[in-house]
């Protein structure tokens, strides 16, 4: 695979800038792509993701989130990696990335870049909640789509097709529309601010670099209410007392944020469960039971 890497890089001088190539050293944690360090004779680095041909659409999604991220992203708070070059050579496709040195820091200004972040994207002209191409969620499909009410977009773009999923380990979407139903007018009543946010936000998509800024990747974006993010830092834990602080201090939450937790955080679940199964089920039957209650 270095070899592959190596003859890819041969072609463009985007990620190269005509210096040699050092070494290729493979990194762990991964799961779904296999990811890399390249090192080269001018003392840059460079990281890389790579993956078969076929999932290259998987790259591409990933490339205009981060450009929009960077877009809205403050640079005295957080730093959003730029994509140097998408390469496809024979059977692989290869995501060239600027490096970032990530160190473990106070996550203040991870949390006031977030906000910053959600609210200056909240001032641009964004008439309505949604994505135009087809994306991904971890391995998954997130489907593409438009909507101006969020109730009816979170229940119908994100919850359905999660569900529908799962009748692959017995659940039936039939028995759920009136929590669909509830959930959409329940939402829609919230009328959140349109955001673009980071969409898969748990502590492995995200850090702080060696200068102590936040940094924000593997994103899974869409134009949504900014609460996605802040319910998924609560889903895996990583988040410490001081990203919240610079959160509010920027953008504060309103009082009724954490009711709507779990059904944010009910997309992830499912979606947990349609990939890897095992007690992330229990988790999403427990959610959309106490969900059920409310109806």
């Amino acid at each position: 695979m270095e070899e592959l890497i190596q003859k890819a890089l041969s072609s463009s001088n985007k990620v190269s800038q005509n210096s040699l190539i050092e070494k290729i050293s493979p990194l762990g944690g991964g799961c779904i792509h296999k990811a890399w360090c390249i090192h080269f004779q001018n003392d840059k680095r460079v990281f890389a993701k790579s993956n078969h041909i076929d999932n290259i659409n998987m790259f591409k999604f990933e490339r205009e989130c981060l450009s929009v991220l960077k877009k809205f992203a403050n640079k005295s708070y957080i730093w959003v990696p730029e994509t140097l070059d998408l390469i496809s050579y024979q059977n692989i496709s290869i995501l060239f990335l600027e490096w970032i040195d990530l160190r473990q820091s106070q996550q203040n200004l991870l949390g006031k870049g977030l906000a910053l972040l959600h609210k200056s994207s909240s001032e641009w002209s964004q008439k309505n909640f949604g994505w135009e191409k087809e994306g991904f969620i971890g391995s998954n499909t997130q489907i593409r789509g438009w909507g101006s009410n969020w109730g009816e977009f979170f229940a119908n773009y994100r919850l359905r097709p999660q569900l529908i999923q799962a009748k692959a380990w017995g659940v039936r979407v039939d028995d759920y529309e009136d929590v669909l139903k509830y959930l959409s007018s329940y939402l829609n009543d919230h009328q959140p601010r349109i955001s673009i946010v980071h969409g898969d936000l748990w502590s492995g998509n995200c850090g702080s670099t060696k200068n102590g800024l936040g940094s924000l990747y593997d994103p899974a974006s869409y134009w949504a209410d900014r609460e996605v993010d802040i319910s998924m830092t609560k889903l895996f834990g990583g988040f410490n007392k001081e990203f919240y602080k610079g959160y509010e201090e920027i953008w504060p939450l309103d009082k009724f944020s954490k009711d709507r937790t779990d059904i944010y955080n009910l997309y992830h679940l499912l979606n947990h469960a349609n990939m890897f199964g095992g007690s992330y089920k229990e988790s999403s039957l427990k959610i959309l039971k106490d969900l059920r209650s409310r109806v």
